[in-house]
């Protein structure tokens, strides 16, 4: 079963043209935003997503990292987008500088949702046209539109 990006993101945040000094401070900024939308702890995100950065660098290339965790106080999977005006430093695979993060959050208990869910946003992320539209977007209703477009025309591929 495909995951809905623009689903995670309904339930999630979209942070646009947010300007931050450090990987540190994006992961910052982007638990606060979901703490507080989701009721959790911003503390607890902070530090299981920051406890999987230890783990290996989430940035995955082309300027955009997918930093996850899984909290046990979550009832299913949830993200956050957040795009900077110009990037930070992720540690990524090809060293470019990351401008669009996307948070991944699942339950504790979710380990194959989890994982679809991280395919799919790492699947939609690899496309190059998908990207270019993400960063030309300036309202978080055009990103979930972009997302919510790639994800049915993904899972009309796979059928």
């Amino acid at each position: 079963m495909a995951i809905d990006l623009s689903a995670l993101l309904d339930r999630g945040v979209i942070l646009l043209e947010s300007s931050c000094g450090s990987r540190k401070q994006a992961i910052v900024r982007l638990s606060g935003a979901l703490g507080e939308k989701l009721g959790l702890d911003e503390r607890m995100i902070y530090d299981a997503v920051i406890e999987r950065e230890q783990l290996g660098s989430t940035g995955v290339g082309e300027g955009v990292a997918i930093p996850h965790a899984r909290l046990s106080k979550l009832e299913a999977p949830v993200g956050g987008l957040m795009k900077l005006s110009e990037g930070v430093d992720f540690d990524a695979v090809d060293e470019h500088p990351c401008d669009l993060i996307f948070m991944l959050l699942a339950p504790m208990t979710a380990g194959a949702d989890h994982l679809r869910a991280l395919a799919q946003v790492s699947r939609a992320f690899r496309k190059p046209e998908v990207r270019a539209a993400l960063r030309g977007a300036n309202e978080a209703k055009v990103i979930r539109n972009i997302l919510c477009q790639d994800s049915k025309a993904s899972t009309a591929s796979a059928a």
